[in-house]
């Protein structure tokens, strides 16, 4: 297999273990969870359509059934989880928090409400 080299060796060893295995269940073997995970960052890397997904990572049905698969049973939050616990052990993460004003909103009822007629008055100076 020709790999794209997404994952170092280091980064895929960590999280070889916190995926799903394929033992027990029907269909035979999966896909090497390697080459399907690569090829889903390759896709969002590159903003291509699954359709363009290289040959070299399988079929683009295999990759987006994996991700789509692994987004709804939960495996994508585990191994964040778990990366970003390791990372923060560690001291490699930093916990910043940015808010950028310009995506906070006023509340529909505040914009274009109409004022009593008494406050209409004291505004317009009459």
């Amino acid at each position: 297999m020709v790999r794209s080299g997404v994952l170092s060796d280091a980064a895929w060893s960590r999280i070889e273990s916190l995926l799903p295995s394929s033992d027990g269940k029907r269909g035979g073997r999966w896909r090497d969870h390697r080459q399907v995970i690569e090829a889903v960052a390759w896709r969002y890397r590159t903003g291509s359509p699954w359709r363009d997904l290289p040959e070299v990572f399988g079929p683009w049905q295999t990759a987006w059934k994996r991700l789509d698969r692994w987004s709804g049973d939960g495996t994508w939050e585990r191994l964040v989880t778990a990366l970003q616990a390791d990372a923060d052990a560690t001291g490699e993460l930093d916990w910043v928090t940015s808010v950028d004003s310009t995506v906070v909103r006023a509340h529909q009822h505040a914009a274009g409400a109409r004022r009593p007629v008494a406050d209409a008055e004291v505004l317009t100076g009459g």
